[in-house]
């Protein structure tokens, strides 16, 4: 089943800027808040970790009309609640107040923050730069 994402900027640009600046593959992984509530940032992720930073992962944003780069190692601690949408791709709320609603009754909230859906029984964790289903998830 496909994970839809919906990325704040154009993944192949960054992906060629930074592959190009750093010499080495670059992924996009999704979009998601991490440190700040409402701030999601694309993430993307490189197999060896940065020379100078040490970090795997990196996301980007806008806040003000600039753009921020920063370390998102931590996206491999949280988890992604997902739900069917119309189409039959898995969807995720990208950020705290990121509610989204379907024709087919499902719906998901919370972002990192929480899982808010009504019959979210799937989730996912990153690691590695990939999504993997989360075989240890108890709805409490």
């Amino acid at each position: 089943m496909n994970i839809k994402h919906n990325p704040r900027f154009d993944t192949k640009k960054v992906i060629e800027h930074y592959e190009q600046k750093d010499g080495v593959p670059i992924t996009y992984v999704c979009t998601t808040d991490i440190y700040n509530s409402d701030l999601p940032i694309d993430v993307f992720f490189r197999e060896s970790p940065h020379p100078e930073f040490g970090n795997r992962y990196f996301g980007l944003c806008i806040r003000n009309g600039t753009t921020y780069i920063s370390n998102a190692d931590k996206i491999e601690e949280l988890e992604f609640g997902v739900v069917e949408n119309d189409a039959g791709e898995l969807e995720y709320s990208q950020s705290h107040h990121d509610y989204k609603s379907f024709k087919n009754g499902n719906m998901i909230d919370g972002g990192r923050a929480y899982i808010r859906s009504n019959g979210c029984e799937t989730v996912y964790v990153v690691r590695d730069g990939k999504f993997y289903l989360e075989p240890n998830y108890s709805r409490g």
